[in-house]
């Protein structure tokens, strides 16, 4: 199973893809590529978010994954912040609902606590638990689309959102062991259980918790 984890944002979007196959990876995580897609400053906005789902549709062509993991947006940012940050999440959520991919959300504060055990990690110790599940001992370069820079914070976090998806799935015993191609997710924890299947419309759900919401997007044959 592919998973295309995504840290939005206008001026750079970071995004891990890894796949999850406990038969053959020590802690059940591949870990595939990551990057950022960067936009420069001085472009007008329609031109920027233009620039990010352009580049994240060859991106989501390219890699197939079976599920699409955002993090969800913090309101505790000034408003300017946020209202940039959500252009470019609306963006993100039409990208995959065209590439008809099943789209999950998790806050930030809850992907640190599942990966740490504390909602107050830092960046540091947010990328420690991401190597360790990865099995590696230090990350390579971001890949880099666009004209900017790329950063590994925002990449790192794109990875970090990709396995909180997958211990939640796993925790909830809902992923078959070795599972290549998901034919259906279903999530509890998340939100109601809610099952992914072959062919309509994208709908949301808000869930019990105020730390989890799920998008649903059943996909076409």
């Amino acid at each position: 199973m592919i998973i295309f984890g995504i840290d939005p944002g206008t001026a750079t979007t970071g995004y891990g893809v890894i796949k999850s196959d406990s038969d053959k990876h020590k802690n059940g995580f591949e870990f595939i590529e990551f990057g950022c897609i960067t936009t420069p400053k001085e472009h007008e906005m329609p031109l920027r978010l233009f620039s990010i789902q352009t580049e994240l549709n060859k991106l989501l062509v390219q890699h197939k994954p079976d599920c699409v993991v955002v993090e969800q947006l913090f309101f505790g940012v000034n408003s300017r912040t946020a209202m940039t940050v959500g252009q470019a999440r609306g963006i993100i959520l039409a990208a995959a609902a065209g590439n008809k991919i099943p789209v999950f959300e998790y806050q930030g504060l809850h992907v640190k606590n599942v990966l740490t055990g504390s909602g107050k990690s830092d960046k540091k110790e947010i990328q420690k638990s991401v190597l360790k599940y990865l099995n590696k001992h230090e990350f390579s370069k971001p890949l880099s689309f666009g004209l900017g820079k790329g950063f590994l914070d925002d990449a790192a976090d794109a990875l970090a959102v990709a396995i909180c998806h997958v211990i939640k799935s796993n925790d909830a015993g809902l992923m078959t062991k070795g599972e290549k191609k998901a034919k259906g997710i279903e999530v509890s924890k998340v939100s109601k259980v809610t099952k992914v299947s072959k062919g309509t419309k994208v709908q949301s759900k808000k869930a019990k918790s105020r730390n989890d919401q799920t998008l649903r997007v059943k996909v076409a044959p």
